[in-house]
């Protein structure tokens, strides 16, 4: 299995996503684990998938 590039972690107040190649936090603070929207980064990242997955997340956290 392949090594991912990145991967929701744990920080204060919710799960962040860190980028393994970039070696830095990718995107918001999420207080719900952001599975969905790793699966698809790790994918191919299509852009419209992203942005439908970026908008549900960010609703959430309000």
């Amino acid at each position: 299995m392949a090594r991912r590039r990145y991967v929701a972690r744990g920080a204060p107040g919710g799960y962040r996503i860190w980028d393994n190649r970039g070696q830095r936090w990718w995107g918001d603070l999420y207080e719900l684990c952001p599975d969905d929207l790793v699966r698809e980064l790790n994918r191919g990242a299509d852009p419209t998938k992203l942005t439908a997955l970026l908008k549900r997340y960010r609703a959430l956290k309000r």
